[in-house]
């Protein structure tokens, strides 16, 4: 590694700690292979980032023949899974809905409910089952959006709001256990930079054990994302593409996706970040994740 990523690195570490985010970073030319990040082998609690092998998982079985995608799914109303809810936990009355569309919302809108009802159809252990069929390793999948329900954000409203970040900050110890079990890297789903980096390469790149098909809408997916406020500000433009997958829960603030330049050039880049700021909104600590992943992507196209 040269001095002048070692340089880069240095000063994007002490932004991190200034910024007051633990963060584990990684880019990768999808072409070349070659890759920068910082500690891009720590796991992390994935909150909604679980939402993208779910997604994988599912479109392979239709592609099998074991799911349709027209098949409609009814669910009921009124499932609030997580802070910030949309889509069908926001609806009064029950729906049907085909699990392409699932899909869709779940992607498109990270709808939790969306998720869960996918789940039900390809509970955890299956997907983990079907990634590792594909060779996909490092992002274990444990159990369903609704469990997330138990977290103090539940609990604590309004003016207390802070009081549950503080708890996700402060009930951690050393060996990335928790008080909490979804921020507790033995009991909740959990994954890594390098891990999730690596199924985007997958769904991106051929040869791939992921069936064309399958990588095709995957990708499509991605690129219906609307959560544009984190990484997106910094990788797209008029001459290139964001696609990607956001995830959010309490203190824990992640972003994974592919940004592909008009002149062919690609990189997958993951971003998982925890808040050491008790405080549920954070513009700044948003805004520092897309200047490192840029940076990172910057230092590496010029290498």
């Amino acid at each position: 590694m040269s001095g002048g990523t070692n340089a880069v690195l240095r000063e994007l570490r002490q932004a991190l700690r200034d910024g007051g985010l633990r963060g584990s970073f990684l880019v990768r030319d999808l072409e070349t292979g070659d890759e920068i990040g910082i500690d891009p082998d720590i796991e992390f609690p994935v909150a909604s980032l679980v939402k993208v092998p779910l997604a994988l998982a599912t479109l392979e079985r239709v592609r099998l023949g074991e799911l349709d995608g027209a098949t409609a799914i009814e669910v009921a109303p009124g499932r609030v899974t997580a802070p910030g809810p949309t889509g069908l936990s926001r609806f009064r009355h029950p729906a049907r809905v085909a699990v392409d569309d699932l899909l869709y919302l779940s992607m498109a809108i990270s709808d939790s409910v969306a998720a869960d009802t996918l789940f039900r159809l390809t509970p955890p252990a299956e997907v983990a089952a079907i990634l590792d069929g594909l060779g996909l390793r490092g992002i274990v999948i444990r159990h369903l959006l609704d469990d997330l329900t138990g977290t103090p954000w539940r609990q604590f409203q309004g003016d207390d709001a802070h009081l549950a970040q503080a708890l996700a900050i402060d009930a951690g110890t050393a060996g990335r256990g928790h008080r909490l079990p979804h921020f507790d890297v033995a009991r909740a789903n959990i994954g890594t930079a390098r891990a999730f980096v690596d199924l985007l390469q997958a769904v991106w790149t051929a040869p791939s054990e992921v069936h064309p098909d399958v990588a095709e809408r995957l990708r499509g997916l991605m690129a219906d994302n609307l959560l544009r406020h984190r990484l997106a500000p910094d990788f797209a433009s008029d001459a290139s593409t964001w696609s990607s997958k956001t995830g959010t829960q309490l203190n824990l603030r992640h972003e994974v996706g592919v940004v592909k330049h008009a002149d062919g050039q690609a990189y997958a880049v993951a971003a998982l970040t925890e808040s050491r700021v008790a405080a549920s909104n954070q513009p700044a600590a948003e805004a520092l994740m897309g200047h490192v992943a840029r940076r990172l992507r910057d230092q590496l196209r010029a290498a």
